[in-house]
C-alpha cells in the first residue's frame, strides 16, 4: 500500500498522540498510587482520556485524507490546524494536572482562554468540513 505523504504525517502525529496517552496514564497511575482518596488529579484525568481519544481520531482524519480528493497542501493544512488544537487542549490539560492548581480552567480563566477556545471551535469544525469536502469530492462525484 503506498501512502500519501500527507497521511503518513497525520498516522505518525496520531502514532505521537498515542504515546503520549500511554504516557499520561503512567502519570494518573502514580498519582492515583501516591493519594490518600485514591485518584488522580481530575485533569491529569481529562488529559489521558483527551489523549486517547484525540490519537483515534487522528486516524479518523487520516482516512479522510488518504481518501480526499484534495492536494496535500489543502489536506496537511486542514488536517495539521486540527492536530495542532488536539495537542494543544491535552497540553494544557497536562500543565493543569501536573500543576494541580484548578479543577476547572473556566471557573478562573487565565487570559486569552476563551479567545483560544473559539479558535479551536473554528479550526477543528472547519478543518474537519474540508477533509469530509475533500472526500466527496474524491470518492462520490
Amino acid at each position: 500500500m503506498d501512502l500519501g505523504a500527507d497521511t503518513k504525517a497525520v498516522l505518525l502525529l496520531a502514532a505521537a498522540m498515542f504515546l503520549w496517552a500511554l504516557l499520561l496514564g503512567v502519570m494518573k497511575y502514580r498519582q492515583i498510587v501516591e493519594s490518600e482518596a485514591g485518584a488522580a488529579h481530575p485533569y491529569v484525568d481529562i488529559a489521558h482520556r483527551a489523549a486517547l481519544l484525540y490519537s483515534f481520531a487522528l486516524l479518523l482524519v487520516a482516512t479522510f485524507v488518504e481518501l480526499s480528493g484534495w492536494g496535500a497542501a489543502v489536506n496537511l493544512i486542514a488536517a495539521g490546524a486540527m492536530a495542532l488544537y488536539f495537542f494543544a487542549a491535552v497540553a494544557g490539560y497536562n500543565v493543569h494536572g501536573w500543576r494541580r492548581d484548578t479543577d476547572n480552567q473556566f471557573v478562573d480563566p487565565v487570559r486569552g482562554t476563551h479567545a483560544f477556545m473559539l479558535a479551536l471551535i473554528v479550526t477543528e469544525i472547519g478543518g474537519w468540513l474540508v477533509l469530509v469536502a475533500g472526500f466527496v469530492d474524491g470518492q462520490i462525484l
